[in-house]
């Protein structure tokens, strides 16, 4: 046998389905053995009384995509945002393609793919933003683009320089549908949340927890009954991104009773924070602030349900990393502005899994093997990497991560790497942490110390998500036949 360039020998090893004790052979890093005994190797890790799991696929991330309508600029760029996703037990990211009004989607996308040349530490995938549905972009454009491997399609229902019509939602999950990818929906009702704000800051309430009052759980729970109408009517597999409130996820649920093809994803924020840590001193809230924002602390226990019972099949971080003390940042409109104009945003590419393995350690919510489905295995299905990504096979990319289960951290931001001057989950302790990250075979996170190579990433061309390929007929204008 050729001689391993890495073993890692002793391992509890963690998938979605089952956990083991084995060791786990690498060369040219690919996972090329699993078992016992495995023969010496160049590099070992003894990972005794550790978990070994698959490297996180944090699927829902933006990176170096600063908003063109208030000026406002990310902090981190590839290099920094990859290193803390690294640090924190991700060794995959898929950020967004955002297509501006007027432009060309191949063009926003060859100018967003120069972006991680030369800084990317770990691999990553590009989800499509679609803000100007044209003729061309529709026929020609996403067509070619999904056949290049861009096969997840983002559209929102809110923002206005983003927002689609629903006629518009309805002809781009018809292409979609037709050729094979996955539509991602920000779901929110934009009129209910303009009249919502115009009402609030008539009465003078101001302050940063009135986000939660003028996003209402009514406001996403609406807004996700009509996309996965738009989805039943177009017969196309959507995914619901950032659930904030227990009523969408309850119509995420009703949609999956009546086997439709509704994929759900919540995010840290929301089943960590509650509408309290909106209010607190002064702009203090501002860090807690995006959009859905976190609510009620009964809404937090629904969505914690939901991830119990498999309504949501993937927990992203939903990472947007605006700082505080920057006037290109959360303050971009000024020094003391009203909530609707506070960037919205928080950053937790790097706490995103230690928050949840800590959950699953105390196994009262979810155990590894789901914390593994939801964070790893279930992201790489659902956006056409599986099984290169997402899991620890043989033929698989050797992305492991090392976890300390006794390792007790409590977070603050001068122990993160992604660039921030804040992190709004300060305070939270958790149990255990990343104590090895690797990424196809290359340890580039190890006691303490990051060890990667800025521009060793490489994108990934994405297959066919699983979710959209049915094998179902449909007619030449991509309608489904009755």
């Amino acid at each position: 046998m050729t001689e391993l360039d890495l073993v890692v020998r002793n391992a509890t090893v963690v998938t979605a389905d089952e956990t083991i004790q084995s060791d786990i052979g690498v060369k040219d890093g690919k996972i090329v053995s699993l078992g016992p005994n495995l023969p010496a190797a160049t590099e070992e890790i003894d990972a005794r009384d550790k978990y070994v799991l698959p490297g996180g696929i944090d699927s829902h991330v933006h990176i170096e995509q600063d908003s063109a309508e208030t000026g406002a600029k990310t902090a981190a760029d590839f290099l920094s945002t990859t290193v803390s996703a690294a640090c924190g037990g991700t060794t995959t990211l898929i950020p967004f393609v955002r297509q501006e009004k007027g432009q060309s989607l191949r063009e926003a996308v060859n100018t967003y793919r120069a972006r991680p040349e030369g800084k990317a530490v770990i691999d990553y995938a590009l989800h499509l933003i679609i803000t100007d549905p044209s003729a061309n972009v529709l026929n020609q454009e996403i067509p070619a683009l999904i056949e290049d491997g861009y096969t997840s399609i983002k559209v929102y229902m809110t923002y206005r320089a983003m927002m689609l019509s629903d006629y518009q939602i309805l002809e781009v999950m018809s292409v979609a549908r037709r050729h094979g990818a996955l539509v991602m929906v920000h779901a929110e009702n934009a009129d209910c949340i303009t009249w919502l704000t115009e009402k609030l800051l008539e009465s003078g309430r101001v302050a940063p927890k009135f986000k939660a009052v003028a996003h209402q759980p009514a406001v996403e729970r609406e807004a996700t009954h009509r996309a996965i109408t738009l989805g039943e009517i177009s017969d196309t597999p959507i995914l619901i991104v950032h659930v904030a409130s227990g009523e969408a996820a309850e119509m995420i649920r009703w949609a999956q009773s009546r086997g439709l093809k509704v994929i759900g994803e919540t995010c840290p924020q929301y089943l960590f924070l509650t509408e309290a840590d909106l209010d607190k001193e002064g702009l203090e809230g501002a860090k807690s602030l995006c959009a859905p924002p976190p609510g009620s602390p009964e809404n937090r226990e629904a969505l914690w349900q939901a991830m119990s019972n498999g309504v949501f099949e993937i927990y992203s971080s939903d990472h947007a990393a605006f700082r505080y003390d920057d006037a290109h940042g959360k303050f971009v409109n000024g020094p003391n502005p009203s909530f609707n104009r506070i960037t919205n945003g928080v950053p937790g590419v790097e706490t995103r899994m230690p928050l949840l393995f800590s959950e699953a350690l105390k196994g009262d919510r979810i155990d590894l093997n789901r914390f593994v489905a939801v964070t790893a295995t279930n992201p790489a299905k659902t956006y056409g990497l599986f099984p290169r990504k997402g899991t620890i096979a043989v033929g698989s990319d050797a992305d492991l991560v090392v976890w300390d289960p006794d390792r007790k951290v409590t977070i603050s931001v001068d122990q993160l790497h992604d660039g921030m001057d804040y992190t709004p989950f300060d305070g939270l302790d958790v149990q255990g942490w990343p104590e090895v990250t690797i990424s196809r075979g290359d340890i580039i996170w190890q006691g303490g110390e990051f060890t990667g190579t800025p521009g060793r990433g490489s994108f990934l061309p994405c297959d066919r998500p699983a979710p959209a390929n049915d094998g179902d007929v449909l007619d030449d204008a991509g309608v489904p036949r009755p």
